[in-house]
């Protein structure tokens, strides 16, 4: 089967199409073939070997996935796609089943033709697709659809608060803007001028343009703040909050669970949520989608269709 590996840190040059054995199921396992997978900025993390703006978490990510050339040959966080086999244990899938979820904690990702998924596990998700949602669409939803839901419930949100979230055109940014909205919040977005719209479309009530103005200028009191890009000190939103105020953080640990997806799924039966995607490459073109999110500038998410 086709695959796409690195064996360095570093630039998407890095990375590589490669013939490889297609994988068999064990006996708890799911073989998925492929549609489509994503360009989180997780993957540019473990690509590039670095943590962006913190030597401390740049040597914890150096220690888990490899000190000087990544242990996992083959990226991709995210996927959806078509079940070919189950293994004998198997009781959740059966073959034609239309899936979507995560390879988190797996020695192989989903930048290949076929991926194997155990049926259950802790640190990663598996799912049956949503009726009426795209495999594009499915493959974008996961990670950055349960790191805004798991942050914003602890922050325990009631109707009416006034929420911030700064970096709100990215993948977590945008289901941040929609969840606080669920919740009741009435949301205030940052992001910069050209987003304005996208941002306003789902559901932001407030925007502000921080290419204009540092958002440390603001002048309103906030409930909660959520830094969905990780790139504003504590220090700088802290005269921002309320007294009883909370500051949340993209940096925030979180784990994956069914259950988050099923909410999110509740969420886009009932319209109240919507995946954003920002660009469509052929999996061909992956080096290319990678130096666009390298770029800096994404609004929701990149796919990779394969």
């Amino acid at each position: 089967m086709k695959a796409v590996v690195y064996t360095e840190y570093g630039t998407p040059d890095v990375l590589k199409f490669r013939e490889i054995d297609k994988p068999v199921p064990k006996h708890n396992e799911v073989l998925i073939r492929v549609y489509a997978s994503t360009v989180s900025a997780g993957v540019v993390w473990m690509r590039k070997g670095e943590f962006p703006g913190s030597k401390f978490f740049t040597v914890l990510v150096r220690l888990h996935f490899g000190i000087t050339k990544p242990r996992r040959s083959i990226l991709g966080f995210e996927f959806s796609g078509v079940v070919e086999g189950v293994g004998e244990d198997v009781r959740l899938f059966k073959k034609g089943d239309t899936v979507f979820g995560t390879t988190t904690g797996l020695k192989n990702g989903a930048y290949a033709d076929f991926v194997c998924i155990p049926e259950k596990r802790k640190q990663g998700v598996l799912a049956l697709l949503p009726p009426d949602i795209s495999f594009e669409e499915a493959a974008g939803l996961p990670i950055g659809g349960m790191t805004a839901l798991q942050i914003l419930i602890k922050a325990k949100i009631k109707a009416g608060e006034k929420v911030l979230i700064y970096g709100a055109s990215g993948s977590v940014g945008t289901y941040a803007v929609q969840i606080a909205k669920y919740l009741g919040a009435h949301v205030t977005a940052v992001c910069s001028i050209g987003n304005f719209e996208l941002v306003s479309s789902i559901g932001a009530d407030e925007v502000i343009d921080y290419t204009k103005e540092p958002i440390t200028k603001c002048k309103e009191k906030f409930d909660v703040i959520f830094d969905a890009v990780g790139k504003i000190k504590h220090s700088a939103l802290r005269p921002l909050l309320k007294v009883s105020g909370k500051r949340l953080s993209i940096y925030t640990l979180t784990d994956e669970k069914v259950a988050y997806l099923d909410l999110l799924c509740t969420m886009l039966s009932k319209g109240k949520l919507k995946i954003i995607i920002d660009r469509i490459y052929p999996f061909e073109q992956i080096v290319a989608a990678h130096n666009y999110v390298d770029f800096g500038h994404k609004k929701g998410n990149v796919i990779l269709r394969h």
